[in-house]
């Protein structure tokens, strides 16, 4: 399948690996094939995000997913249905970073003393793809292959971050970034979804 992925592609996927690595992640998710699709410039993606007023509101995407990652992964949606149930997901998320520290709900290495991907060997270690981030992967080709573009560009793996449930979609689409939206700016018409 890579040997089908752009440059741009693999310049994300790469990106992603990085991300991880910077936030001593243990796998790369599709959080961080998000956030290296915002670093990305110059691509079809890039292309579409700035169309949808991405200047404005990258850093609001960027904090919206730390966020996101504060509560253990849990979308908006998500900590509103909790509410909903009397559950204040920001209070347990307070309480638990108050004993052991900012972050701890997010499976990043930062709490008192430690800093984001200090520990042993967390630069040096592979980054195997989480269940999440290869689902993307897939849905990026099946989006391409209805396209009928011999090709797995950056602009798949955008359109399959809109695509699939969780907080990448939620936070995109908060923003003005559905799968219609950045078909209408890539091909000119809308399209039933791909995956």
């Amino acid at each position: 399948m890579f040997e089908r992925f752009t440059k741009d592609a693999r310049a994300v996927v790469t990106g992603a690996v990085e991300q991880a690595e910077r936030g001593g992640a243990p796998a790369v998710d599709a959080e961080h094939m998000l956030l290296a699709l915002l670093d990305k410039e110059g691509g079809r993606a890039s292309f579409a995000l700035a169309a949808l007023g991405g200047g404005q509101w990258l850093e609001s995407v960027r904090d919206a997913l730390g966020e996101a990652r504060r509560r253990g992964g849990l979308s908006q949606a998500e900590a509103e249905a909790l509410a909903g149930l009397g559950i204040d997901v920001g209070e347990i998320v307070a309480r638990v970073e108050e004993v052991h520290g900012v972050g701890a709900m997010s499976g990043d290495r930062v709490g008192p003393g430690t800093e984001a991907g200090a520990g042993k060997g967390s630069r040096s270690r592979h980054r195997p793809f989480g269940r999440d981030a290869k689902d993307v992967l897939v849905r990026a080709l099946r989006v391409a292959t209805s396209r009928r573009d011999r090709h797995i560009g950056d602009e798949h793996i955008l359109l399959a971050l809109t695509t699939r449930p969780g907080v990448p979609a939620e936070v995109l689409a908060d923003h003005g970034v559905t799968y219609e939206a950045v078909t209408r700016v890539l091909y000119g018409g809308g399209e039933a979804k791909a995956g």
